[in-house]
């Protein structure tokens, strides 16, 4: 038997199960216009997609299948042993993450992809949620919006690529809906672990979604008249907000053993490109507003004509109340105008200018647009003139993006036809024979332009954008040759230059220096700079490093080649004991660095510029020079620098054969450049020296490091891993030696362990438990307690209803089918 509540609650599936599904529709069918993965050749994987997200779950997969080195805290796979918490917390927090162990291992890819689909028809699924329990209405106009909003120009272009912001999109109906609980005094207990779970999916896309819940929460207040505390409307008021208040607090509290790591690793990391807010000229603000429209530094407005239309057509809608319309068409040019103007613009990102693309809150933006809408349509459907009226303020909005170079021929062409159906089938909703018809309609407007937009937005991220090539034979080839030559924690296998994405170790397999992320730590990057390591994305994506002296230290006995083989060499294990001696420092020359680090000389100078002894192994370091160079008579290599974006790595330039072999810039010769003369001979004497006074024993694990010293061993033990915050060694945290991981040892020092705990841990876990301890006091009240749990239940406040909406001539309730 159902219950008085069934009805509504099955429609509100129904309206999620049409959204979720018209999203998914839209989406490939937006992926197969293009051609790209898994529907065609093109490559999806473009920027940080393919270059860094993709990587870093195929670590995951690696993680939950046991077979990643490292643990959920330490990653020993990249940057020569680095924190993996705060990635975890920045890339791999959210829900569907997990699913990726769920696929092989070679379709990481696709199941990247799978995921991004599901966020996606999930956020229509959560909207529509919201919008049936803010107000009651058709259950499938409210399906359309909420796909309206999934397939917002922010989500299919920009977080299409960035898949752990669409967690953002998921969070700001949710974060709405836990505002809609505060306001009818529902669902204390579940209101601060929906937060965490936002939180901790995604933190950053959250903290935006939570100022826009908190903007849809004042709006909803100021219209509400049946809040009220014992006849006092503003205490009433005040006590919605301070419900609302303290479940954010507290949900943000229990994610602190995330998030306290992630933003104190964030302040370690190597400091990325910022740059001054400049707002984006109008006529490229409106132009966003049309559907296969594309750019990387505007903020991309499209949520729908169908839905467009709707909210322009709220102010002339007489059906909603005078207050209601004056509210929401206010919020909705508030928050447009905020992304124009630089103070607000910090505000939305924390205070702080993102890296890239500037306009990484308009999917607020989108979801106010598409409650505004249901807020209009909820109240009854728009009439002619209403309608009119909305097209005319959405042809002005058109006209005014008529000179903007963003704007397009089919942007055009599927604005206005859209409109001019978009309108007819709103139109003829007023009739109940002609509903499924219209209906139909609407959502061909919206998939259509969807998957225009999508296919659109491909091709502009293909033809600006670096890609990267989906799990392939090249791929699994290197991938096999490494795990053949592993041999951790004996010596690290590194997998090589030139690398297919930044993350090759997370990717491929092995223990190597490359590395890519928003926490790149910042004594990571400079010491691998010192020793003339290259560098993209202005020092974050740090590459490896392919010289016999930094693979000597660093432990690296195995390097996949360029023609897929391995090349093996004997280099000192991963801790060694250096001599006393007084504190060192690093200087301008990347080879005098190396052999500071390695202990020993092993470099000769040129026997005049640019020509090395015979015999011996000559090597560049130019790190500004973009250009082919070679000896003379040897193969030309090619060095990328783009200052300060791009930083050319030191290049090993093959054996020198006498005067034949002089060095040869194709291009003109750079400012700055230094050519060296490796010994093999010396080397292998340095290493020799390394390993017969290393630790012996050595217990390496996911926590950190423990080794046996050799008896009266004196000087500094050295850990071949950066010295990042969070080491700490015999209980004392470590030091460091020319930016490793380093403990000063006595005669009678018998063992030497270190362990690693990212910074923040400890007092995030406290601060998760306090949350947790007066989340549970306010869920048990102490009366019951002392009853015994036989207290009687309280009364819960009746849901507030939105006042003075008139009864149209065609009521939402009208179109239910």
């Amino acid at each position: 038997m159902s219950t008085p509540h069934s009805s509504p609650r099955r429609h509100s599936l129904f309206g999620s199960a049409l959204a979720a599904l018209i999203t998914t529709v839209a989406v490939c069918a937006g992926d197969a216009l293009a051609r790209v993965f898994p529907y065609g050749p093109r490559h999806r994987g473009v920027n940080d997609l393919g270059n860094q997200f993709v990587p870093f779950h195929a670590h995951l997969w690696d993680l939950l299948h046991g077979r990643a080195e490292g643990g959920l805290l330490l990653n020993w796979q990249s940057g020569y042993g680095t924190s993996f918490l705060p990635d975890f917390g920045t890339y791999l927090t959210s829900p569907f993450a997990v699913l990726v162990g769920a696929f092989p291992r070679e379709d990481i890819d696709l199941a990247v992809y799978v995921i991004t689909v599901l966020k996606t028809a999930a956020a229509a699924a959560a909207m529509v949620w919201l919008l049936r329990t803010q107000r009651s209405g058709p259950w499938w106009a409210a399906g359309l919006l909420g796909a309206s909003y999934a397939l917002c120009g922010w989500s299919v272009i920009e977080a299409a690529y960035n898949p752990m912001w669409l967690d953002g999109l998921i969070a700001f109906p949710l974060l709405c809906l836990t505002g809609e609980w505060a306001l009818r005094g529902r669902r204390p207990g579940a209101a601060a672990p929906v937060v965490a779970l936002c939180w901790t999916a995604n933190f950053y896309t959250a903290y935006m979604a939570t100022l826009g819940a908190a903007l849809v929460l004042v709006v909803r207040l100021a219209q509400e008249r049946d809040v009220v505390a014992g006849g006092r409307p503003l205490l009433g008021r005040v006590r919605v907000l301070g419900r609302a208040a303290t479940a954010t607090v507290l949900g943000v509290a229990l994610t602190a053993p995330v998030l306290a790591p992630l933003f104190l690793s964030s302040k370690q990391a190597y400091p990325g490109w910022s740059r001054e807010f400049a707002p984006v000229a109008t006529g490229d603000l409106l132009a966003r507003l049309l559907p296969a429209t594309y750019s990387f530094s505007s903020p991309a407005l499209f949520v729908g004509t169908g839905t467009l239309l709707l909210v322009a057509a709220l102010p002339f809608h007489r059906a909603v109340p005078a207050r209601a319309r004056l509210w929401w068409t206010g919020l909705v040019v508030a928050v447009l105008l905020s992304l124009q103007w630089a103070p607000t613009h910090l505000a939305w990102h924390a205070f702080a200018t993102p890296n890239g693309s500037p306009y990484r809150q308009t999917f607020v933006l989108a979801g106010i647009v598409v409650i505004a809408a249901w807020a209009g349509l909820a109240a009854g459907l728009p009439g002619v003139r209403a309608l009119a009226g909305g097209a005319g303020v959405l042809c002005l909005a058109a006209l005014g993006a008529a000179g903007s170079s963003t704007a397009t021929g089919w942007g055009y062409a599927l604005f206005g036809g859209g409109l001019a159906v978009a309108g007819c089938a709103w139109w003829a909703l007023r009739g109940r024979r002609l509903v499924l018809p219209a209906a139909g309609l609407l959502v061909a407007v919206l998939v259509g332009q969807a998957a225009a937009t999508i296919a659109y937005g491909h091709l502009g991220k293909l033809g600006g954008l670096d890609d990267y090539p989906p799990w392939g034979p090249a791929h699994a080839a290197r991938a096999e040759a490494l795990a053949g030559a592993g041999g951790w924690p004996a010596y690290r296998t590194d997998a090589g230059r030139p690398a297919l994405t930044g993350n090759d170790p997370l990717l491929l397999g092995g223990e190597g220096g490359a590395y890519y992320s928003s926490h790149t730590p910042d004594v990571f990057t400079r010491t691998m700079v010192a020793l003339g390591a290259g560098w993209t994305s202005r020092g974050r994506n740090v590459q490896s490093l392919d010289n016999p002296v930094t693979d000597a230290v660093f432990a690296v006995g195995a390097r996949l080649r360029p023609d897929g083989t391995i090349g093996r060499a004997t280099a000192a294990p991963l801790v060694t004991v250096r001599p006393p001696g007084p504190p060192l420092a690093y200087g301008p020359s990347p080879f005098a660095n190396q052999e500071l680090l390695l202990g020993a000389r092993v470099y000769e100078a040129p026997l005049a510029p640019g020509l090395c002894r015979a015999g011996t192994e000559a090597f560049l370091w130019a790190p500004e020079y973009n250009g082919a160079v070679r000896l003379a008579d040897g193969p030309a290599f090619r060095l990328n620098a783009r200052p300060p974006r791009n930083r050319a790595a030191l290049q090993p330039m093959g054996v020198a054969h006498g005067p034949a072999s002089r060095l040869v810039f194709d291009g003109p010769v750079p400012a700055r450049w230094e050519l060296a003369c490796l010994d093999r001979a010396r080397l292998d004497t340095a290493v020799a020296a390394l390993r017969a006074s290393a630790p012996t024993a050595p217990r390496v694990d996911a926590s950190g490091v423990r080794v046996t010293l050799r008896p009266g061993t004196s000087g500094t033990v050295v850990l071949s891993a950066p010295a990042i915050a969070g080491w700490t060694c015999d209980g004392r945290p470590a030091g460091a030696h020319l930016g490793l991981v380093a403990v000063p040892v006595g005669p009678g020092t018998r063992s030497v362990a270190c362990t690693f705990r990212p910074p923040g841990l400890v007092p995030g876990t406290a601060v998760a438990v306090i949350a947790a301890l007066v989340l549970l006091v306010r869920l048990v009240p102490l009366g019951r307690l002392r009853r015994g749990g036989g207290g009687a239940p309280r009364s819960r406040p009746r849901p507030s209803v939105p006042s003075g909406t008139r009864s149209p001539r065609a009521r939402a309730s009208d179109l239910r089918v």
